[in-house]
């Protein structure tokens, strides 16, 4: 397969200093040599160009939406190289910075395909809007923003109006969730499989339903986010918002092996890793570049038609 790294330096979006050094990291790792050893192709396409704003223009540009105009600015840009890099026949791999970086994503790969789905692996639901945020953090809205909720400064990335329609969306291992995150998931009847649902039903369950119900829908593409945040905390210090009960090493293997090796997954990010606060054995940066090697192993199986992993 041909794979096109894309970086995106940003933390604008989780305002914490930090995430905006994760693509730096994954080069620095040699994450390009890795994908080229698991037998694929590798471009990297650079870095998306991040429009500068210091700390005191957070609220410049609109009263809940920290640095909206940067977000917006950039997310074009990245979108397009997503749409570029499908039009090219390559698989966009995202490189986050933080999570509010899948408006971007979610919006070139729209534009590319017919009609997509989108399987968020998140801790958070990140389905958020400016009436329902704590934060005003708009990492904790690209879901929401790209099925036509929310500002229309943020649903009209790129291209106006719906991205991927909320039947289409699935989000697995969220366990911190607004009430306005319920309460939208429930209006537009997302495919939401909270972590209490995944240890209820058993992750190998979530996963059939996920990939019964995508490979017997309309859809002609598939985008994968992943939030580093959706494993453990003690798996993960490195990034911004960790969260206790959440995925082992092992599950987080297994979740790419059941989506990746039975779904054909078109676009991806990998996102909210923060260098700054790793601990000193950089726990984080090793168990990324452990799933990554997996994620990249499973695509090559994909392509051969030889997953072990039966759903």
């Amino acid at each position: 397969m041909k794979f096109n790294l894309i970086g995106v330096p940003v933390n604008y979006g989780c305002d914490k200093e930090g995430a905006q050094f994760g693509p730096e990291t994954f080069r620095k790792n040699n994450i390009a040599g890795l994908i080229e050893k698991e037998g694929h192709k590798v471009y990297d396409k650079g870095d998306i160009k991040i429009p500068f704003a210091s700390s005191e223009e957070k609220f410049a540009s609109h009263k809940n939406l920290k640095y909206l105009n940067q977000i917006v600015e950039y997310s074009n840009n990245l979108a397009d190289a997503v749409y570029n890099s499908l039009n090219g026949s390559a698989v966009p791999f995202v490189l986050g910075g933080d999570h509010s970086l899948g408006m971007g994503s979610i919006a070139g790969a729209s534009r590319h395909f017919d009609e997509i789905a989108v399987i968020w692996i998140d801790a958070h639901g990140d389905i958020n809007t400016e009436e329902t945020s704590p934060s005003g953090n708009i990492h904790g809205m690209p879901l929401a923003a790209s099925m036509n909720v929310g500002n229309p400064a943020l649903t009209n990335i790129y291209f106006k109006g719906q991205k991927v329609k909320p039947e289409n969306v699935y989000i697995i291992g969220a366990r911190d969730i607004d009430p306005g995150e319920y309460e939208l998931a429930d209006r537009v009847k997302l495919n939401l499989y909270t972590m209490k649902e995944v240890r209820e039903k058993g992750l190998e369950n979530v996963l059939k339903s996920v990939i019964y119900k995508i490979n017997n829908s309309n859809v002609d593409g598939v985008h994968l986010s992943f939030d580093i945040d959706a494993l453990d905390k003690s798996l993960v210090p490195g990034t911004g918002t960790p969260v206790s009960e959440g995925f082992s090493l092992k599950e987080g293997k297994d979740i790419f092996t059941g989506l990746i090796g039975h779904i054909h997954i078109t676009s991806m990010d990998f996102v909210e890793l923060n260098p700054v606060i790793d601990d000193a054995d950089v726990k984080t940066v090793k168990n990324c570049f452990e799933l990554l090697k997996h994620i990249f192993y499973v695509f090559k199986q994909h392509e051969e038609g030889s997953v072990e992993y039966a759903i």
